[in-house]
């Protein structure tokens, strides 16, 4: 029988120009549900019964919001909050939309509840304030995600048990689907109906555990105009990048006048590290184009295309205009330096024990830090995300060795560098902190 986890979230927005004490009540009841997915049947954790992107939040910006969640099960539940809740416990959490605008993922905090609870929070521009970008005539939240036949629980406790990595997912989904996959015909995708002549924006969210994704479809540019709820200067592409946390909003054309297009979402790794090579796979239809219509199919880049997630990456701008400037203020001051010292991209030290432990690094308040993030070639090199809670970071530098202090510098962006909460390790050197963060 399944056993019910009921958690409540009440969502307060407060309008105090256009209404008086208006409120929007959101209900979280999350609860066991038996799901099947390539022939295979488990029980998860949902949130109101809905799987991977079928479940958003919308807000606007400057909106307070309350959370009041209760939790009745036999496991700890905190879902993108500082705190948890366990059996008949409750909490509340308020919090202030500030600043940002665009699109966000919320998501379980305990271990790997994350792969099945997470959703979209979607920030709406303050009333009467345009998009800085042509208005779509409809929105759609993209929500990526990755699929186990196993209980995750399970596998993420035997590799803490085993020390070693996870096993793999058996698929990637689009919309909690995974597409067409090889010795399950009865498996569906994703299907978006579009209208020709019509312009569409996609809110894409990466709710991978583990791996960055590249996104397609087939026959159409996208137009990419914002990541991690903050607008970028508009670039077309036919190929998305997109680490597990962030978030890409891309516009694109219904210019054909009729047909059925595949949708592609497969790995990126370009190191010698196993990931789930399995393509998750949908399908964008055209209005009034039958069923029995052959779909016209698009090529995923290869998993180790370094240079098509480079291209991706270094074509990502800061807005930086009057009304959404950019970087506020710059100071060049370097962090302290590592422990151990070594050629991080050659041969590693004999030594490789590391320290556990808890430590603070003193900053003065409104102050401006530079982050460095290197990656090491010990046992194998590997991209993996990284976020501050309650931080944004502008990305001025990335590259593929040891990170120069002397000589690096020279070529960060200062004038525009893109502003995201989630980093991938492809980017070698950062301060962090935004100007309503930080006061930078």
């Amino acid at each position: 029988m399944d056993s019910p986890i009921r958690v409540l979230v009440l969502v307060a927005f407060f309008f105090p120009i256009f209404v008086d004490c208006a409120v929007r009540h959101y209900k979280f009841n999350v609860g066991m549900k038996n799901t099947t997915r390539l022939c295979s049947s488990k029980t998860i954790v949902t949130v109101n019964g809905m799987v991977s992107g079928n479940y958003k939040q919308v807000g606007l910006m400057g909106q307070h919001i309350s959370h009041n969640v209760r939790s009745r099960q036999d496991k700890a539940m905190s879902i993108t909050l500082p705190s948890q809740a366990n059996e008949e416990q409750s909490y509340v959490y308020n919090f202030t939309i500030t600043g940002q605008r665009g699109t966000l993922l919320w998501h379980a905090h305990i271990l790997w509840l994350r792969s099945t609870v997470h959703g979209a929070i979607v920030i709406l521009p303050k009333r009467g304030v345009p998009y800085p970008f042509l208005k779509p005539n409809k929105e759609v939240v993209v929500v990526l995600a990755e699929w186990w036949k196993s209980d995750t629980e399970a596998v993420i406790n035997e590799a803490l048990k085993s020390g070693l990595a996870p096993n793999v997912s058996d698929a990637h989904t689009i919309n909690g689907l995974p597409g067409r996959i090889p010795g399950c015909p009865s498996q569906r995708g994703f299907k978006l109906p579009v209208e020709s002549g019509k312009t569409y924006l996609l809110r894409l969210i990466n709710a991978a555990l583990n791996e960055e994704l590249f996104f397609k479809v087939a026959g159409h540019k996208l137009t990419v105009v914002e990541v991690d709820a903050t607008y970028v200067k508009p670039f077309k592409t036919d190929t998305v990048v997109i680490a597990p946390g962030q978030t890409t909003n891309v516009l694109f054309s219904a210019d054909k006048r009729s047909g059925k297009y595949l949708v592609a979402a497969s790995p990126f790794m370009d190191a010698p590290v196993a990931v789930d090579n399995v393509t998750a796979t949908a399908t964008l239809h055209y209005s009034g184009t039958l069923d029995n219509v052959p779909t016209t199919l698009t090529t995923p880049p290869p998993k180790n295309a370094t240079a098509v997630a480079n291209s991706f990456i270094d074509s990502l701008r800061a807005l930086n205009s009057k009304q959404f400037p950019a970087l506020w203020g710059v100071h060049r001051r370097f962090p302290e330096q590592t422990a151990t010292l070594f050629n991080y991209t050659g041969t590693p030290p004999a030594n490789l024990q590391t320290r556990n432990g808890t430590k603070v690094f003193r900053l003065a308040y409104n102050s401006t830090v530079q982050l460095v993030l290197q990656d090491t070639g010990i046992i194998a090199p590997e991209n993996h995300p990284i976020h501050l809670h309650g931080y944004n970071f502008f990305a001025v530098g990335k590259g593929l060795r040891n990170y120069n202090p002397k000589t690096d510098p020279q070529t960060f962006d200062l004038v525009d560098p893109v502003e995201r909460n989630t980093i991938g390790n492809l980017v070698y050197a950062l301060p962090f902190g935004s100007a309503y963060d930080m006061g930078a």
